[in-house]
C-alpha cells in the first residue's frame, strides 16, 4: 500500500524536522499546545521538544511577533504561530515596519530570519472578523517572502525551506486543506529563494491558476471540464512575494486561455496581479480569450451557513461562467 500523508501531517512533519535538526528553532505563539487552535499540526511537540521550545503565550499578537524579531537577531530562527489570519493585524508593526524593512536599510548587516506562521480559517459561521484570507497584503511588503502550500508535501517542505531562510517570512496555511492526501516521499529541503509557480497537472487547453485551497479548486474544476473534453492544466503559485511566474506564462503560451482562483477579494488582489503580469509579458496574441479571474464577493464573510454557501468559491458556478 502507497502510504499517504495529509496536510496537516505535513505541517507536523515539518515543525518536527525542524526541531530535531535545528537548535536554534523554537515555536512561540497562541494555542500552539491546542488542537481547538492549529488542529494537529502540532499535536505532542511541545511533550517531544519541551515548553521551552515550544512555547504556548498569552493573547498578544505583537508582543510574540516583536520578541521573535528580537530573537532573531540573536541567532535564533523563532517561528510565530498564529491561529488566526485576522488576529495577526495586532502585529503588524513587527512585520511590516521593521522585519520586512531592516535588511534594506542596513545594507544587509541584519537579517531577520524570522517566519510568521498564521492560518486561515473560514466556513462555519464564523463570520467577517475570523475568515479573511490577506495573502495579498502581505505579498505586497518588499522585503517579505510569502508562501502559500496547497499541497501536503508542500505544506511540509516550503515549511522548513521558509524557517532556513535568512529572510523573514510570512507562511499561510488553509484549515480547509487540512485532510486533503498526497502519496508520502520523504522532505526535499530547496533553498527558498529558489522555488516558484509550478505545473501540478500538465494540459493543453486551458491554464488554472492558484494558491493555497484555490489550486484545490482548480484540480476539482479540471475534472469538471473533462466532461466538456477539455483538458486543462493547473498551475499553483506556491510563493506570492517574490512572484515568479515563469511557469503560468509558459503554460499560457501553450493554452492561450487563463483562468485565476483566488480566495481574496477582486479589487488589488493576487488574481489581478497575475493576469497582468501575462498580459504584460507574453505577445498581445497569445491570449485566445479574455482570461477571467474568480475571487470572493467584495462584502465581508456573511454568518450564516446559507449565505456561506453562496459567498464562498463554487465549482460548479465557476464551470457556468466558463461556458
Amino acid at each position: 500500500m502507497v502510504k499517504k500523508i495529509t496536510y496537516a501531517q505535513g505541517i507536523l512533519e515539518g515543525f518536527d524536522y525542524l526541531l530535531e535538526k535545528y537548535p536554534e528553532v523554537f515555536v512561540m505563539g497562541q494555542g500552539v499546545w491546542s488542537p481547538w487552535y492549529v488542529g494537529s499540526t502540532m499535536k505532542g511537540l511541545e511533550k517531544k521538544f519541551g515548553k521551552a521550545r515550544v512555547i504556548d503565550t498569552p493573547v498578544s499578537e505583537s508582543a510574540c511577533n516583536g520578541m521573535g524579531v528580537g530573537a532573531s537577531l540573536y541567532g535564533q530562527r523563532p517561528i510565530i504561530v498564529h491561529p488566526r489570519m485576522d488576529f495577526l493585524l495586532y502585529g503588524m508593526d513587527a512585520i511590516v515596519n521593521q522585519a520586512a524593512k531592516w535588511s534594506s536599510m542596513l545594507g544587509g548587516q541584519v537579517r531577520p530570519n524570522v517566519t510568521f506562521r498564521t492560518i486561515i480559517n473560514r466556513g462555519g459561521e464564523q463570520g467577517a472578523q475570523h475568515s479573511q484570507a490577506l495573502h495579498s497584503w502581505f505579498a505586497h511588503v518588499p522585503g517579505l517572502r510569502v508562501v502559500m502550500p496547497a499541497t501536503p508535501l508542500d505544506a511540509r517542505d516550503l515549511l522548513i525551506s521558509s524557517v532556513l531562510s535568512d529572510d523573514p517570512v510570512v507562511y499561510i496555511d488553509d484549515r480547509w486543506l487540512y485532510e486533503t492526501e498526497e502519496n508520502y516521499q520523504a522532505p526535499i529541503v530547496k533553498p527558498l529563494h529558489k522555488e516558484a509557480a509550478k505545473i501540478i497537472q500538465p494540459g493543453t487547453d486551458i491554464t488554472l491558476v492558484g494558491s493555497g485551497y484555490t489550486t484545490k479548486l482548480c484540480l476539482d474544476l479540471s475534472e469538471k471540464l473533462t466532461h466538456h473534453n477539455l483538458s486543462a492544466e493547473v498551475v499553483d503559485i506556491r510563493v506570492l512575494n517574490p512572484l515568479k511566474l515563469d511557469a503560468i506564462f509558459e503554460s499560457v503560451n501553450k493554452t492561450g486561455h487563463l483562468v485565476v482562483l483566488d480566495g481574496g477579494w477582486s479589487p488589488c488582489g493576487l488574481a489581478g496581479e497575475v493576469i497582468a503580469q501575462v498580459c504584460e509579458t507574453l505577445p498581445p496574441n497569445t491570449l485566445k480569450s479574455t482570461p477571467k479571474r474568480f475571487t470572493l464577493p467584495f462584502a465581508p464573510a456573511p454568518s450564516s451557513k446559507p449565505l456561506e454557501e453562496a459567498y464562498y468559491h463554487d465549482v460548479e458556478k465557476i464551470l457556468n461562467t466558463i461556458f
